[in-house]
């Protein structure tokens, strides 16, 4: 039994490799092909299929498109526990249900050289760590692009009081 076993599957991959093996006639064929339509274009003495070279032109004007408005800002309700204050658009790095937690991210970004703040979201009980806080929204997305190297789910906060 286990012969016929081993002697079905070398049959079945034998069938499976030939089947898969391109002809050399078809490569033969398609070459006769494209011969004989070159030799039928120099017969009439037209050119086959030219394609024209591109056209070079200098850059008048480059325009910088800024996605800035097109970044979507979470709105809460927080409360300082721990900083200086925040502006209205903040990069959050890091939300916890433990104010330990957060306070220990703050303390590694506070040696990297960022002003980290504490912030609670009374609402879903969460510390919100903010590594960093602007007025205008354009630097605030800057920023937590920059961010996102280390803290790749960094967000921007709106705290419009």
């Amino acid at each position: 039994m286990k012969k016929y076993m081993i002697l079905c599957a070398g049959l079945c991959a034998a069938m499976a490799f030939t089947s898969c093996k391109s002809s050399e006639s078809a490569y033969k064929k398609a070459y006769e092909k494209a011969k004989a339509q070159e030799a039928a274009a120099v017969e009439t003495n037209t050119e086959a299929n030219v394609v024209a070279p591109v056209e070079e032109k200098p850059i008048d004007e480059v325009k910088v498109v800024d996605n800035a408005d097109n970044v979507s800002v979470r709105q809460e309700q927080v409360s300082l526990i721990d900083g200086s204050g925040l502006k209205n658009f903040s990069v959050v790095v890091g939300s916890f249900s433990l104010k330990a937690n957060a306070e220990g991210l703050q303390q590694r970004l506070k040696e990297s050289g960022y002003d980290a703040q504490i912030v609670k979201n009374n609402d879903r009980n969460m510390y919100r760590v903010v590594a960093t806080t602007f007025a205008d929204k354009s630097s605030a997305v800057q920023s937590r692009n920059e961010l996102r190297g280390k803290y790749p789910d960094a967000w921007l906060l709106f705290n419009g009081n």
